[in-house]
């Protein structure tokens, strides 16, 4: 009887010490299980935070956008006094900044979002116009009369440059023929070398002297190029055709910019086609006025889109619109001479030394073009 007792005794003492085992190794695993929850919990209470931050950071910049555009559209409209543009424009954006970030009344964000659509209606229903007293070099817009392989170009401008504000004001009327048409010659100029420039093009006959058609805003008198007021509908748009004395020659030898000449190795039908496309808009334009826009409707981003219409195969590139770069994009396309590196070839197209040896002369568009490379065609 002892005896079974004492084993009783070892058979419980066995079945406790097993127990209590289970239990141990139970809460062991619980402890693991913790440890590895907490940095999956940690990681995506992260991620949260993270894009909780993201949508923050892309509500305020849409809010400062929303701010800076309107601001501006009220400020650059066509209200005639300029003392109360700006202080419908600074009431405008003291309220909404207040309204975002201030304000928890819902209805004052009623008010902000019925202002602002106010401000986007008025801001479409100003209309560009023809009637503005413009500066000479843009007041008389260009025409084409096109008559099977003869174009008759009206408003060509030819001035005759003393100083940038000293010259002699002369509209022409030239006369070109489509089947002598040879070639497309590619102008950037800067005011300062850099991002961005502005760009223009020649079209080179074999019987008469080239035509340039460069894509410009149409100031009026007492007005200069401002790059942000230009987005806000301030200026109209003009393509200026004119002689290269006249276009190249002012802006190397009267505004001091730095031109550079690129022969394109475009071929005979797609020169052509460029030019129709061309005079097609120079004529559309003459009929309906347009604003001139930074972005949308300008020198480089209309010359691209008119290539397009004319053939041309390629994407979108950055460079389209920082066209200070748009050379290094001619030639790395292959649209100009890259059997040159392009430094060299670059080096060889800056034309201001030519321009002003030439400046004036009758020959001036052989002289600039005597030492550029020709790429062929």
């Amino acid at each position: 009887m002892d005896r079974f007792d004492g084993n009783a005794l070892s058979v419980e003492t066995r079945l406790a010490g097993l127990v209590a085992g289970a239990r141990g190794d139970a809460q062991a695993c619980v402890r693991q299980s913790g440890r590895m929850e907490e940095p999956l919990s940690s990681h995506r209470g992260f991620l949260f935070r993270s894009f909780g931050r993201l949508v923050a950071g892309i509500r305020f910049l849409c809010q400062v956008v929303l701010i800076a555009w309107a601001s501006l559209a009220i400020y650059y409209s066509n209200l005639p006094w300029a003392g109360l543009r700006l202080a419908l424009a600074a009431a405008f954006a003291a309220f909404a900044i207040w309204v975002f970030w201030w304000s928890r009344r819902q209805h004052v964000f009623v008010v902000l979002a019925v202002l602002f659509l106010g401000v986007v209606a008025w801001w479409l229903t100003i209309p560009p116009s023809h009637d503005r007293p413009w500066r000479s070099e843009v007041a008389v817009m260009p025409r084409a009369i096109i008559d099977g392989d003869r174009v008759r170009i009206t408003g060509v401008r030819n001035f005759d440059f003393r100083t940038r504000n000293d010259f002699t004001v002369r509209y022409e009327e030239r006369e070109v023929r489509l089947s002598h048409l040879t070639g497309i010659d590619f102008y950037v100029s800067y005011w300062r070398e850099g991002l961005v420039g502005h760009t223009f093009l020649s079209f080179i006959f074999d019987d008469a002297p080239p035509l340039s058609i460069s894509i410009e805003t149409r100031p009026e008198v007492g007005e200069g190029f401002n790059p942000l007021a230009s987005m806000f509908k301030q200026f109209e748009l003009i393509y200026v055709v004119g002689d290269e004395r006249d276009l190249v020659g002012l802006r190397a030898n009267h505004r001091g910019e730095t031109v550079y000449l690129y022969r394109l190795n475009t071929s005979f039908a797609d020169a052509r086609q460029l030019l129709l496309v061309y005079l097609d808009r120079i004529n559309a334009l003459a009929d309906h006025a347009e604003f001139y826009h930074l972005l949308s409707n300008s020198c480089t981003i209309n010359i691209i889109r008119y290539a397009n219409a004319a053939g041309r195969a390629g994407q979108f590139n950055i460079r389209h619109l920082f066209n200070g770069l748009i050379d290094s994009y001619l030639y790395h396309s292959g649209r100009v001479d890259t059997t040159l590196p392009f430094d060299e070839l670059r080096r060889r197209s800056l034309i201001n030394e030519a321009a002003q040896a030439a400046d004036g002369a009758q020959d001036f568009s052989q002289r600039i073009r005597a030492s550029l490379p020709v790429p062929a065609r």
